[in-house]
């Protein structure tokens, strides 16, 4: 991921210090439990892990590698599935990266992969040998697909405006057929279900914002449709076989003085700075904020997609918030009612929930049909008693009126993070991919960094100053395990999973298992999925400014091997795992990998031409598929 300008304006945070105590089990205690045991943050101690444990992770450990290709544990192979220019549709051919238009770049495989939803066709069936593969395409690294490039921060007017039109149509989300025949997974190229979606898509808004005057252009006077998606990083998929796709920031695609918009406060606490980063200004007047001041307002919005139907529109879901979306974890609680769990990527920025107004009927799919336009969006603060509490940003609650800045409903949520910040929600660490494990319940965040953090910004989630490393955060819902947990519930509890860093390095302040081999640790966790029986698999964002390589590591998160890391697969030069996602058999394990090469200054000079190592060619983009070479389950 590109990390872009998104800071936010100082502000008081409490810097609540927290004393190490025992470990907390993972036996499904609830809130009550949690308070009553003097819980403070709670990580490992002797006491809890004072034999060896035994993984119930059985493969062979990776040893840590890092050179120009990807490597997998002994046993395994990753095959690459899907890379950038790739055809989708019969009869197009191998791609030429270095002459491709971007009229030809609109129907093939999309740009630096990211989440990835595996949708089993056909559709309602559990299928684990051919889906639909619905993958993000969230931005474009221009220093390595084009000759001298560099990422000065002038690529945007160097490029020619065809380079420009290629970017735009290189982003966004690609769905491919896929079929696993003899082992193997290939795209079905014929496939009618085949599909790109770029900026230039047509979507519809819905929810709260739809129609507001804030969302009202020249292209659209009614405020009812949007055009195009980028930065898409995280997602999800609903019971009801649609995929959400996260639009995670949209600050650098603008041109223009945002201090001459009517809201240019809120562009600058959403990170807006101008720069027209990629050109986009150049060859679209929508893009300059200044001649189209209403278009930012757009984006940052979580987008549903039914890959199911190729006809479809996308809808921009606005009463899920807006902020630089990471994630969009959909659990259906026991009482019917859809919850959306969701990171907000961004250094001290929040953790958010959405629990829908209306119940899911599995029996009848249609009831989640516009069930996410309804309902109640809240964020989280986090004491150090070990409770936390959901906080609902509704419009006449609390600072939340038209006195203090909020007109209605639609202005909360267009200006989701100023109503979170007047809430009092507890800023974090930089909060990116968020899953319920299906076995317990319990809900887990990833906190990749925040470099920015100082000693007076400690609280009691986020413990560490400049923190580099980044860390897992478990909530707990109460009302017991599994699908008895009460995802709606007010207040959970929580607590710290693992401290990312080096162990043997005091300065990181890493915590993991004690038993955590050299291979083991891990730093910058972003993605996280689990596998059928509930073990943890992280992807990591952030590790080869450590000088070792993003990965997969499989972790379990009940019993004696709580918080016990293996590396599973390491990705090449320059690229970071992401979209960790299974087949329902959990046979396979779906893995991107992203912006290989990308630490390179220019294509002349590139770190690898992972996948295909063709003299002359380019680094390309890939999802890869993971699979044991006995074809058991990947984590038997």
């Amino acid at each position: 991921m590109r990390t872009q300008n998104t800071s936010q304006p100082i502000r008081t945070i409490i810097a609540d210090r927290v004393t190490r105590r025992g470990f907390l089990l993972g036996s499904g205690a609830g809130i009550t439990a949690v308070a009553a045991s003097g819980f403070v943050g709670s990580l490992f101690s002797g006491a809890a892990h004072a034999q060896a444990a035994t993984s119930s992770l059985t493969f062979t450990e990776l040893k840590r590698i890092y050179d120009k290709t990807h490597h997998v544990a002994d046993g395994y192979k990753a095959d690459v599935v899907a890379a950038w220019g790739d055809a989708m549709q019969a009869g197009q051919g191998a791609p030429d990266l270095r002459t491709m238009t971007a009229a030809d770049q609109a129907s093939r495989f999309g740009y630096n992969c990211d989440f990835i939803g595996y949708m089993p066709l056909p559709k309602g069936s559990q299928n684990s040998d051919n889906g639909l593969l619905c993958v993000n395409n969230e931005y474009v690294s221009f220093n390595v697909m084009f000759d001298e490039m560099p990422d000065d921060g002038e690529g945007g007017a160097k490029m020619t405006l065809e380079q420009v039109a290629l970017c735009k149509a290189a982003i966004g989300h690609s769905i491919v057929e896929v079929k696993r025949e003899a082992g193997v997974w290939k795209i079905v190229q014929d496939s009618p279900m085949n599909r790109r979606i770029t900026m230039d898509t047509a979507m519809a808004l819905s929810g709260p914002a739809a129609g507001h005057a804030w969302m009202k252009t020249a292209a659209d006077p009614e405020g009812m449709t949007a055009r195009g998606t980028n930065y898409n990083c995280g997602g999800g998929v609903t019971p009801w076989g649609t995929v959400l796709t996260c639009e995670e920031g949209a600050g650098d695609i603008f041109a223009g003085d945002i201090a001459k918009t009517p809201f240019s406060a809120v562009l600058e606490r959403y990170g807006y700075a101008g720069d027209d980063y990629y050109g986009f200004a150049r060859s679209e007047d929508r893009f300059n904020v200044e001649k189209e001041p209403n278009e930012p307002n757009h984006f940052d919005w979580v987008v549903e997609i039914d890959p199911y139907d190729p006809t479809s529109t996308p809808i921009k879901r606005t009463a899920l918030g807006r902020f630089a979306h990471e994630g969009s974890t959909v659990v259906v609680n026991k009482d019917g009612r859809v919850v959306v769990y969701m990171g907000d990527d961004s250094s001290f920025e929040y953790v958010y929930r959405f629990v829908s107004d209306a119940s899911y009927d599995p029996a009848n799919p249609a009831t989640g049909r516009n069930i996410l336009d309804a309902g109640t969006l809240s964020v989280a603060q986090f004491a150090a008693d070990g409770i936390m509490n959901w906080l609902p940003l509704v419009h006449g609650q609390g600072p939340l009126t038209a006195e203090k800045g909020f007109a209605d409903q639609a202005e909360v949520l267009l200006k989701t993070r100023l109503a979170a910040d007047a809430l009092g929600a507890t800023p974090m660490d930089r909060p990116e991919g968020m899953e319920a494990n299906p076995i317990t319940g319990r809900v887990y965040a990833n906190m990749t960094k925040n470099k920015k953090i100082t000693a007076e910004k400690l609280n009691a989630v986020n413990t560490r100053p400049e923190n580099f490393y980044g860390h897992i955060v478990e909530m707990i819902p109460p009302g017991g395990v599994g699908k008895d947990a009460d995802h709606t519930a007010g207040s959970y509890g929580w607590d710290l999973f693992v401290l990312a860093g080096n162990p043997a390095d005091p300065v990181h302040g890493a915590k993991f298992h004690p038993d955590t081999s050299t291979d083991g640790w891990f730093i910058n966790p972003d993605y996280l999925t689990f596998d059928p029986k509930g073990r943890m698999f992280v992807a990591t964002d952030g590790a080869n400014d450590f000088g070792i390589a993003d990965g997969i590591y499989g972790i379990d998160t009940e019993g004696p091997a709580r918080g016990l890391p293996k590396l599973l697969f390491a990705c090449p030069a320059g690229a970071e795992a992401a979209g960790p996602c299974f087949t329902p058999d959990g046979t396979t394990l779906f893995v991107s990998v992203q912006h290989p090469a990308e630490d390179s200054a220019t294509l002349a000079t590139a770190t690898t031409l992972w996948p295909d190592f063709a003299a002359g060619g380019v680094p390309r983009p890939a999802v890869v598929a993971i699979q044991r070479i006995d074809r058991a389950e990947v984590a038997s």
